[in-house]
């Protein structure tokens, strides 16, 4: 994957100096080589980190009358077979890169294109005959794609950070994107941290020409009703499951760089490269791992049972606390948002050491909690339906929040939000709370109701979970972000499309089976891992909270957090404040963040937003 950038405009001919500008705020996802097309209405910018075709597989990419040309942020899996039937239709190629297949298939197949694709891709196509802009992201939302528009001119990146480089851009905060950080797992497309500034959502693609834009949806994650869902042997589910784990596996494998995984020691990674040592015994595998000296929470030791168990050159880095202060900020500006919690620093310390070594790419293991009901929320579930026959206020005004969310009352995610709302009012200032009190995070609904509806309770919680963690946080701030920060990139087998196409039928029954979470895939790895592994209690890695960073930085931490500064930036209560780091200050306070909000991170790590990009 790479970085790309571009402007388009109805009036003129965009200056190349400033995409050029845009392209330096991305150097860190394509330092490899660069390219740039201006012409017409349109400026396209690439930054190239090299995977495929290292010699010829610059951006931009043309078709053969050179009419259609676009730049591609990501990985075409299937290009191979895609490239075949396109030259049977009789398209030509210049290069053997993956991209290339994207005009050609646009030329074949219209909007319709993305459908044919199966990878991580942000895409944005230009056709000169028509003088119309298309931007594309990917399914699940891998491949990040932000815009801004404004007098006829629309601009777009890879990152945020380049879209400010253009002096038009509005820096205006947005605030309910800052209470759905607070709220939800994090911000959820198309909001950013900036009100103007917006992301294109997974699974859609826009069009923008002189009749004007249109976002059209062209795939979603669609569970069948509880009605219509067939059932099989369970043998089938677990032998389809393993087949299309290592076509997804061999898909990510290929590449003319070295190619490692991430390896936490838990179920997921595990499985992903296991599998992959019994496809390639003799490949040179590398591994890598984040160690900690705290006991309770390091892993090191299921983390070489696996290495040693698939022969990797295996790399482990101790991860000091003292690191997250150190490198809070970094994770920050990578972000570009606040965040919840702290591990982010701990990811940038892994993907560090992945480009120490000299790999450029890893496999790991996001998705399959989401598609396998991995969290713990998914056998709660039961326990957390409200009585529909309450006449408790409290029980109906949350009641009402639910339905307005997710179209059904009883549908229980995470927290009770009414009652939250009063945690938030006494976090928020009053000015806040004023420009809150009618649009909010909870004020409109954030998913397409009808498709949980009539779904099992598993496949309701999946696909929220896809729509509210997984593109926005996970694949991004936790993602994207910081494994470009170091120039490397992620790939991710649990969320291939075919795969996830499968993963729908699946009964849900088989995925929490007598009290077991992901039971079919705990089926399917007992051919490759050993019981040691596939057996082990869940392991949520929380990394330290406010409270540590308060103890151990008290200087620029209170600068960040004193009366003086938070009535400037006007966002939260400098009441609750002082009172929360007051309270923190003292020892053995803790905050438990599977389960609580970490309301002080947030404080500090906006303070370090504020410090970077306002």
């Amino acid at each position: 994957m790479c970085g790309i950038a571009g402007i388009f405009s109805l009036q003129r001919q965009p200056d190349s100096a400033d995409v050029l500008r845009m392209m330096d705020k991305l150097h860190h996802r394509g330092p490899d080589d660069q390219g740039l097309y201006c012409n017409d209405n349109v400026s396209l910018g690439f930054k190239r980190l090299s995977f495929i075709d290292l010699q010829q597989g610059n951006q931009p990419l043309f078709n053969e009358q050179e009419d259609i040309i676009c730049v591609v942020n990501g990985e075409i899996f299937n290009y191979v077979d895609l490239r075949k039937e396109l030259i049977s239709r009789g398209h030509q190629f210049r290069s053997h890169t993956d991209c290339e297949v994207i005009p050609h298939l646009y030329e074949e197949y219209g909007l319709d294109f993305p459908n044919k694709l199966n990878g991580q891709y942000a895409i944005a196509l230009y056709d000169r005959r028509l003088e119309k802009l298309i931007l594309v992201r990917d399914q699940v939302g891998i491949a990040p794609i932000f815009y801004f528009e404004k007098n006829g001119e629309l601009l777009f990146a890879s990152e945020i950070k380049a879209l400010l480089t253009y002096p038009t851009v509005d820096r205006t905060l947005d605030l309910i994107s800052l209470d759905q950080i607070v709220t939800f797992p994090g911000m959820v497309s198309p909001r950013t941290m900036f009100k103007e500034i917006h992301a294109l959502p997974p699974g859609h693609l826009m069009t923008i020409d002189r009749q004007g834009q249109q976002l059209h949806q062209y795939w979603d994650l669609d569970y069948p009703t509880n009605e219509s869902a067939p059932f099989q042997h369970e043998a089938y589910y677990i032998e389809q499951l393993d087949e299309l784990l290592h076509q997804a596996i061999h898909y990510r494998l290929h590449a003319d760089v070295p190619i490692g995984f991430y390896l936490s020691g838990g179920l997921d990674s595990s499985l992903l490269a296991a599998m992959a040592r019994q496809a390639m015994p003799n490949h040179p595998f590398s591994t890598f791992s984040i160690g900690f000296n705290q006991t309770d929470i390091d892993e090191r030791h299921h983390q070489t049972t696996v290495a040693q168990h698939i022969r990797s050159r295996h790399y482990q880095q101790v991860f000091d606390w003292q690191e997250i202060c150190a490198r809070l900020s970094q994770a920050v500006l990578t972000a570009e948002s606040p965040l919840k919690e702290s591990y982010n620093t701990c990811s940038l310390a892994l993907s560090e050491m992945v480009h120490q070594h000299g790999v450029k790419g890893v496999l790991t293991g996001e998705g399959a909690d989401e598609l396998f009901a991995g969290y713990v929320g998914y056998r709660l579930d039961q326990h957390d339906r409200l009585n529909a026959d309450s006449a408790d206020l409290e029980l109906l005004l949350e009641q009402k929040a639910r339905k307005k969310l997710w179209g059904d009352s009883n549908f229980f995610y995470e927290k009770n939000y009414h009652e939250f709302q009063e945690l938030k009012q006494c976090f928020y200032s009053d000015e806040v709370n004023n420009a809150l009190k009618i649009n909010n995070a909870v004020s409109s609904p954030l998913i397409e109701h009808g498709k949980i509806k009539d779904r099992h309770s598993i496949h309701q919680r999946s696909y929220v979970d896809f729509k509210l963690r997984i593109a926005d946080h996970l694949l991004a701030d936790h993602g994207d972000r910081v494994v470009f920060a170091n120039s490397i990139e992620a790939r991710y087998p649990f969320l291939d499309k075919d795969l996830i196409h499968f993963i729908r039928k699946i009964p849900p029954q088989l995925m929490i089976k007598n009290g077991t979470e992901k039971y079919l895939l705990k089926k399917v790895a007992e051919k490759y891992l050993p019981p040691s592994v596939i057996n082990r209690k869940k392991f949520s890695f929380v990394a330290p909270g406010s409270p540590y960073i308060v103890n151990n930085n008290p200087d620029w931490v209170m600068d960040l957090l004193s009366r003086e500064t938070i009535k400037k930036q006007g966002l939260f209560n400098p009441d609750t404040i002082e009172h929360l780091t007051n309270q923190y200050l003292q020892k053995d306070v803790t905050v438990n963040q599977t389960f609580e909000t970490d309301f002080l991170m947030i404080a500090i790590t906006t303070g370090l937003f504020f410090d970077a990009f306002t």
